[in-house]
This record gives structure tokens, C-alpha cells and sequence, in this order.
């Protein structure tokens, strides 16, 4: 499966753009749409600056990747294009570690119309802050918007 347009649209309304560098909730320095490693695999570092044209593309690249490891993880397993586009979203706020070793790709994998896998979406609230894991009202929002999708038609 490849991600459409919905799913460039829906991640880049979560994400947001800055064009200038920014530490976000974990205090990560992250730039453009949430991109916290550049094209060569160097981290995102204060001062940075980027251009639209680079944050579309940085957007664009990083969504393929995760978008090619959803699909390894998904194996046969037939989704919707919405399923698809929801954990495209997911493995891309927090990585295709985390969506592997995830008890939702395991419910995902056994029915992929199990409703508690909305459930699984919203255990992914939590970033480190100050050295703890706690729950964040944007990450609580993300992963219900994500729910909502992988369940809409």
C-alpha cells in the first residue's frame, strides 16, 4: 500500500510546520513537520533553518519510509486505505520501533477490525518530560484523531 493524500494532509495537520528548529514536548530539536533527523541521518540541532520547498520534502521522504516498514510489518494483512494511513501516522510520530514491538500492530495483525484497537492507539500518549513519562494533551489528541481514521470507512 502506498500512503495518499489524505495521510500527507492528516500527518502535516498534526504535525505543524516551523521552519526554524524547535524543541518539542520531549524536548527534542525537531523541525519542519516533526522531522528530527535530516536527510544524511544527522540530528536537527538549535539554530537550524529550513525552506517550505525542504520541509515538503523531508515530509515527503519520511512518510515513504515509514510507510515501507508499515507495510513489512502488516505482512498479508489487508487494510483500508484508512487503517494504512492511520499507522503510517502512528509509526511516523513515534517511530516504526515503537508500532513493531506494539500491542496494537499485534491486534492490528490478529483482526484489523477489532475495536480495541482504538484502545491500543491511546496507550501512545506519553512522552519523557524532565525525565518522566507523562501524558500530553497533543499526543492524547493525535492518537484519538489516528483511532478515528483507522475506523472510518
Amino acid at each position: 500500500m502506498t500512503p495518499d493524500k489524505v495521510c500527507f494532509d492528516f500527518i502535516k495537520s498534526r504535525e505543524g510546520l516551523k521552519l526554524n528548529a524547535y524543541r518539542d514536548s520531549a524536548g527534542i530539536w525537531t523541525i519542519g513537520y516533526g522531522i528530527i533527523h535530516y536527510e544524511d541521518g544527522s540530528p536537527v540541532k538549535r539554530g537550524d533553518v529550513i525552506t517550505q520547498e525542504r520541509a515538503d520534502k523531508l515530509l515527503e521522504d519520511e512518510i515513504i519510509k515509514k510507510s515501507l516498514k508499515v507495510n513489512a510489518a502488516i505482512k498479508s494483512t489487508k487494510l483500508s486505505q484508512n487503517q494504512f494511513n492511520a499507522l503510517v501516522s502512528f509509526a511516523y510520530n513515534v517511530g516504526t520501533g515503537a508500532l513493531l514491538s506494539s500491542t496494537l500492530l499485534k491486534k492490528v495483525l490478529a483482526n484489523r477490525n477489532d475495536p480495541t484497537i482504538r484502545a491500543s492507539f491511546l496507550v501512545w500518549n506519553k512522552a519523557h518530560v524532565d525525565g518522566k513519562l507523562k501524558p500530553i494533551a497533543g499526543l492524547t489528541a493525535r492518537r484519538k484523531a489516528e483511532a478515528d481514521l483507522y475506523f472510518s470507512a
